[in-house]
């Protein structure tokens, strides 16, 4: 059986760390009556007797014993700094994340649903009738405009290429130069 929280608080007033060190009842029974025996002889002759029969009574009394006879005195000012700087982590908030900004493609085909579902490609205006057709359609096209390639201004295509182009802006094509031509004549 563990030990419960108050059990745990009393047993380190008493120097016995449990929850750092586990140890068995049995151990902890021996221990708190060692400490009651040092502290007053007559209570622990009457508290071994109680710490058979009720072990949990017994762990009660002898922490309340080793309190009145003051040898807990010392502990009392690392346990209520132990016990402040826990409510301090616990009372403060986590700071905040920024939110992370979404590119420019997650907007582009969010914009891309839009125009879906107000045009009639796919289906009457407001409904899309096969939204997975319309999402791989609008992924498409929006990674085709990424590249800078063409699509195809007709259709639904069409209708996501508007909603989308500014997204994308025109990148200047790659303008290949021509090689000269050398013409060689052999005169023979």
């Amino acid at each position: 059986m563990a030990f419960s929280n108050l059990e745990k608080a009393l047993l380190l007033k008493l120097g016995i760390d449990v929850a750092r060190n586990p140890v068995s009842r049995a151990a902890v029974k021996t221990a708190v009556t060692m400490v009651g025996r040092q502290a007053v002889a007559p209570t622990a002759r009457v508290g071994l007797g109680l710490a058979r029969r009720n072990p949990l009574a017994a762990t009660g009394l002898g922490a309340l014993a080793a309190y009145e006879a003051g040898l807990l005195e010392p502990l009392e000012q690392p346990f209520e700094q132990a016990v402040m700087a826990v409510d301090e982590a616990v009372v403060q908030a986590p700071a905040r994340r920024r939110k992370k900004q979404r590119t420019a493609f997650n907007r582009a085909v969010s914009e891309g649903m839009k125009a879906v579902k107000k045009s009639t490609s796919y289906g009457k205006k407001g409904t899309i009738n096969n939204a997975r057709k319309a999402f791989t359609q609008v992924t498409k096209v929006a990674s085709k405009l990424n590249k800078g390639k063409k699509v195809s201004p007709k259709g639904p295509t069409g209708v996501i290429k508007r909603a989308i182009t500014r997204f994308f802006p025109k990148k200047k094509p790659v303008r290949r130069r021509q090689s000269k031509k050398i013409d060689i004549t052999v005169n023979r």
